[in-house]
């Protein structure tokens, strides 16, 4: 489906990191579907606005930036062997690729889940009894990549 996010993501997931620790690079865009909170046995849709996410990694550390460059949230690989699914209700549960990570900042812990074809960031904030639930699709990326490698494409010469 989404080729440069599926390559960039498998590269993620392979034993060492495929840059310096330094170098991030691109490895998806994802689009904000829906936004709601838990709390207790209450489920409530939070209204959104179409944001894009769009995803970095030097292969130990995931950054997701949304609206610009002052908007970061840092977040540390802690699984790379894949992501249990279940398709269906009572369905065989299915490992496909994917990294999980975690984030801990100012009394709020945030997890990560990503797959080629989605974004799940679920937040817990410190002193309280709500669970913020952000869930992403893959989208074809926004802007050429700009992680420094080569577009999909030549464009033709005149």
């Amino acid at each position: 489906m989404i080729r440069h996010a599926t390559i960039a993501l498998a590269c993620v997931l392979a034993a060492a990191p495929c840059a310096p620790a330094s170098e991030f690079r691109h490895v998806g865009d994802f689009i904000l579907q829906s936004h709601f909170k838990v709390t207790d046995d209450k489920v409530t849709p939070i209204p959104i606005k179409a944001m894009v996410f769009r995803v970095h990694t030097d292969g130990m550390v995931i950054r997701v930036s949304a609206g610009g460059e002052d908007a970061v949230s840092t977040f540390e690989i802690y699984r790379s062997d894949g992501i249990g699914r279940q398709r269906s209700e009572g369905g065989a549960l299915e490992v496909i690729p994917g990294v999980q990570a975690t984030s801990r900042n100012n009394n709020v812990l945030r997890h990560l889940r990503m797959t080629a074809e989605s974004l799940t960031i679920t937040t817990f904030p410190g002193v309280s009894d709500q669970t913020i639930i952000s869930h992403a699709v893959a989208v074809e990326p926004i802007d050429p990549p700009d992680d420094g490698g080569e577009p999909d494409e030549q464009p033709s010469s005149p």
